[in-house]
């Protein structure tokens, strides 16, 4: 194109007042936590490793005015700990999270009111199309292109869903129509295998999965062509891993409980945390 019309676009085209001024850039705040940095001056984090490095820089003066980290622990690089505050860390986790043990009340009521979540041996017969994100891409509008695809798909025949995997999967099962055979649980993705094999009956669909589930390699547009129930084990095969899965879950609650409590008593700057002001909940 000749020209934006105008500057209009927000591209400068206009000088405005002041006939060739300079616009200057507005530095890049640096975030931190209680007045420590967290990257470099002009250095630019995505939402997510800032959020990283905030928590562990949260855990890293924890551990120190616990006692059980010097003062003069240099800090991470590049948002790697020192080897000292990576074990100071642990030892504080270890100390300030107590965890209950789960009974067999409380593994019982869960292993009844989850008991597909145990199931061996069961099977889906499962397609996609994968539409990868691959750097450079345009997230937005690549998930704008399959979410139209899906609504499209949802109206049509195996065959379309064939030719569509044929031209748009980034999964080299696009050749084959998509077809991915059966699969078990282990199979798949973590992200893909809980909504495959979902615990619930209101989720578990047969044809295309009316909804898009975005995993680390993109965004996926799901068929379930068959499934195969599997056998469910009694509560006694299985104690052990209910008791272990509870487990985990209250290890997560408890550590995201202690971060947000660390959060609440903390400055930042530049970085957006959940803060709690009241004790962990053991």
């Amino acid at each position: 194109m000749s020209g934006c019309g105008g500057g209009s676009c927000g591209c400068g085209g206009g000088k405005g007042e002041g006939e060739g001024a300079v616009e200057t850039l507005a530095p890049i705040a640096v975030a931190r936590v209680n007045d420590v940095a967290l990257h470099g001056a002009g250095e630019v984090l995505g939402e997510e490793e800032l959020r990283q490095r905030a928590y562990g820089e949260l855990l890293r003066q924890a551990a120190q005015r616990a006692g059980m980290l010097a003062s003069s622990d240099p800090g991470p690089i590049d948002g790697v700990h020192s080897e000292a505050a990576s074990e100071a860390i642990e030892a504080l986790l270890a100390r300030e999270i107590q965890l209950p043990e789960p009974d067999d009340a409380a593994c019982l009521r869960y292993y009844e009111a989850h008991p597909q979540r145990f199931a061996r041996g069961e099977r889906v017969r499962a397609a996609h199309i994968l539409l990868a994100v691959t750097p450079g891409v345009d997230v937005a509008a690549l998930r704008a292109h399959a979410e139209g695809l899906l609504v499209r798909l949802r109206c049509e025949d195996e065959a379309s869903f064939a030719k569509a995997a044929a031209e748009n999967s980034n999964c080299p099962s696009g050749e084959q129509g998509g077809g991915l055979g059966w699969l078990t649980r282990e199979d798949c993705l973590p992200e893909v295998a809980s909504v495959l094999f979902a615990q619930d009956d209101a989720n578990r669909h047969m044809g295309v999965l009316p909804r898009l589930l975005s995993s680390r390699h993109g965004f996926h547009i799901l068929r379930v062509d068959e499934r195969e129930a599997g056998e469910v084990p009694s509560f006694e095969q299985v104690r052990g891993s209910v008791a272990a899965l509870l487990r985990h879950q209250l290890s997560v609650t408890a550590m995201r409980q202690y971060l947000d409590l660390l959060a609440g008593q903390a400055q930042l700057q530049g970085v957006s945390l959940n803060q709690a002001d009241t004790p962990l909940v053991q």
